[in-house]
C-alpha cells in the first residue's frame, strides 16, 4: 500500500513535471495547444449535434416501444437520452485526446522528441510518417474507446445501486478511463521504438499506480471546460518522462502477473 501511494505520487509529479517541460517553451506550449483547439471545435460541434437531436436520437433507439403506453414510452425515450448523454460525457476526455493524437501527431511527436532529447534521446527512435501515426492513431483510439464503452454500460446500470452508485461507481469510472487516457498518452514514445499497443500495456501495468496518479489529475482536469488546451500538451510531456522512465529502467521495476 505504501509503495503504490508512493507511485501515485510519483504519478502525480510526472504531469507537474509536464507543466514545467511545455511552459518552458512558448513554442511547445503553441504546438500542443493547436490540435487541441481544433479538436476542442469539433467537439463542440459534436456536443451541440447532439443536443440538438437528441429527442430524435432517443425516439429512433426506442422505436420499439411504439406500441407502448405513451407515459411509458416517453418514460424509457428520457433514459435512453440520459444514458446516451451520460456516455458521451463520460467518453469526452478519451474521445478529446484521441482525436487531438490523430490529429496533431506531428506536432505531439515534436513535443515528445524534445522532451526526450533532454532526458538523453532515443537513439533507436524511428521516424514514423504522417499516414502511420494515423493509422496507429485511429487503430489505438477504437480499441480503448470500445474498452471504455464496455466498462461504462456495467457501470452506468451499477450507478442507480442506492449509496454506491453515488460513491463507489463515480471513483472506479474516474480510474478506469483515467487509466485508458493514461494508455493513450504514452502512444507516441512507444511508436517511436516501434512498441505495440500490447507491449504498452503490460509496460504501463508494472506500475499501475503511477500511471494512475499521472492519468487521474489528467483526466480530472480535462473535465474543465477550455483546460485540455494546456493540459494535454503538458500531459504529452508527462506522458513521455513516464514512458521514458518505464521504458528504459525495467530492472527497476519487476514484472507484473498482468497479461493483457
Amino acid at each position: 500500500m505504501i509503495k503504490a501511494l508512493r507511485d501515485f505520487g510519483s504519478g502525480v509529479g510526472l504531469l507537474l513535471q509536464g507543466f514545467r517541460l511545455v511552459f518552458s517553451s512558448p513554442k511547445r506550449v503553441l504546438v500542443g495547444a493547436l490540435p487541441a483547439f481544433i479538436t476542442a471545435l469539433l467537439m463542440i460541434g459534436g456536443f451541440v449535434w447532439l443536443a440538438y437531436h437528441i429527442d430524435d436520437i432517443a425516439t429512433w433507439a426506442t422505436g420499439f416501444a411504439s406500441s407502448w403506453n405513451s407515459g411509458l414510452r416517453r418514460t424509457l425515450e428520457v433514459a435512453i437520452g440520459i444514458v446516451i448523454v451520460a456516455l458521451s460525457v463520460g467518453l469526452g476526455v478519451l474521445l478529446f485526446t484521441a482525436v487531438s493524437l490523430v490529429i496533431g501527431g506531428p506536432f505531439y511527436e515534436y513535443i515528445a522528441e524534445q522532451v526526450e532529447d533532454e532526458l538523453g534521446g532515443v537513439p533507436e527512435a524511428e521516424q514514423a510518417n504522417w499516414w502511420r501515426c494515423f493509422v496507429i492513431g485511429i487503430r489505438d483510439a477504437v480499441l480503448l474507446i470500445t474498452v471504455s464503452v464496455l466498462f461504462a454500460i456495467p457501470l452506468f446500470a451499477a450507478g442507480f445501486v442506492p449509496f454506491v452508485g453515488q460513491t463507489v461507481v463515480p471513483v472506479i469510472a474516474v480510474c478506469i478511463n483515467a487509466y485508458l487516457l493514461g494508455i493513450e498518452l504514452t502512444g507516441i514514445p512507444f511508436t517511436r521504438r516501434g512498441r505495440s499497443l500490447k507491449e504498452r500495456r503490460r509496460t504501463l501495468a508494472t506500475r499501475r499506480a503511477m500511471v494512475l496518479g499521472f492519468a487521474v489529475p489528467t483526466y480530472l482536469l480535462c473535465l474543465i471546460p477550455l483546460a485540455a488546451l494546456v493540459v494535454i500538451p503538458a500531459a504529452m510531456a508527462g506522458g513521455t518522462v513516464l514512458s521514458h522512465r518505464l521504458i528504459t529502467a525495467p530492472a527497476q521495476h519487476p514484472p507484473s502477473p498482468y497479461r493483457p
